[in-house]
């Protein structure tokens, strides 16, 4: 039997999911390892015939087929592809039930809403060449589709000894936008191709204040026709773009062991489990942070601090979703 809560923990894995592939993808340089949206090279997986290969090597002479980018790219999208007709039976399910649950309803709406969204943003990564702008907006809307189905997937939850009050829901609030505003730091230094601009840590080039572009850094358009694989940037702007993710991570740090603080010393017991899973997750992911760094970007942990980043995001929703709920809400009837 479908039933919501099952479904939406579906969806919550497979969007994370989403998201850890697509690091992998931007991480592999194989965004543009198929040159056309939604297939590749014109097929439905990627050509291994030599005819094959050859015609499409003709048919994007400047994007000959490196396999191995190619698949990257299509098991992704493979994967979005069941989270689009995964969003849908929510939908379909929420809907049927709508007369005593149309928040939810209205939640999985939105959540088809952000997935065909996403769709088109992939679409334009590959039309407009790997846009920082947009892959990092494409970044956003995963993780904004995998909170979304992760909050209608507590909704079904009864949790007991669950406190409110203002101070606690503000710093949860304040909390998670921090967190957002690093995670988008975090998408630009990925995408402008940042991430190895300091390669000294805790100094950046020797220095604790290097030499920066900030205009330059953070113009956010830059036209359409570039191709920005392997970035456009000269390296003042990408220090700039790196040390501001660092200095992120230093108010994000700061800021989230506060809620996770506040939470252990106000909230009641699930609160404060999940205050205590906050900072397992806050100090694994400095680490990988520094490791990121001083390892020259290793793949495996490049990965898991976007996984890492996506977990700090559901547990802010989580934490947010118990401190603002004036009553605890009662499993949803499946």
């Amino acid at each position: 039997m479908f039933t919501t809560k099952k479904l939406t923990a579906l969806a919550t894995v497979l969007a994370l999911g989403v998201i850890v592939l697509g690091a992998f993808v931007r991480l592999t340089d194989a965004g543009l390892g198929c040159p056309d949206w939604p297939g590749c090279y014109g097929h439905l997986g990627v050509p291994d015939h030599a005819a094959e290969v050859a015609a499409a090597n003709n048919a994007f002479p400047d994007r000959p087929v490196e396999a191995h980018k190619a698949w990257n790219e299509m098991i992704h999208r493979y994967f979005a592809g069941v989270l689009v007709l995964l969003s849908l039976l929510i939908a379909y399910v929420t809907w049927r039930r709508r007369a005593l649950q149309r928040v939810d309803s209205n939640i999985a709406l939105g959540g088809v809403a952000l997935i065909f969204a996403q769709a088109i943003m992939g679409m334009l990564t590959v039309i407009w060449l790997v846009n920082p702008l947009i892959v990092t907006g494409h970044l956003v809307l995963g993780l904004s589709t995998a909170a979304l189905f992760w909050a209608l997937h507590i909704r079904q939850h009864r949790f007991h000894s669950v406190t409110t009050g203002s101070g606690l829901r503000l710093i949860t609030l304040v909390g998670l936008i921090v967190l957002v505003c690093q995670i988008l730091l975090g998408g630009w230094t990925s995408t402008n191709y940042a991430a190895l601009a300091c390669t000294d840590f805790p100094t950046c080039h020797g220095s604790y204040w290097p030499d920066m572009d900030a205009k330059e850094a953070f113009t956010l358009w830059r036209g359409l026709g570039v191709d920005y694989e392997g970035g456009v940037l000269e390296n003042r702007a990408r220090v700039t773009i790196h040390f501001a993710h660092r200095i992120g991570a230093i108010v994000a740090a700061v800021v989230l062991l506060l809620v996770a603080i506040v939470t252990m010393k106000n909230g009641g017991t699930a609160q404060r489990r999940v205050a205590a899973l906050l900072k397992l997750l806050l100090v694994t992911q400095i680490a990988l942070g520094i490791v990121n760094i001083v390892g020259k970007l290793p793949l495996g942990v490049a990965v898991a601090h976007n996984g890492v980043a996506a977990l700090l995001l559901l547990t802010l929703v989580t934490l947010n979703y118990m401190a603002w709920s004036s009553q605890t809400r009662a499993a949803a009837t499946d």
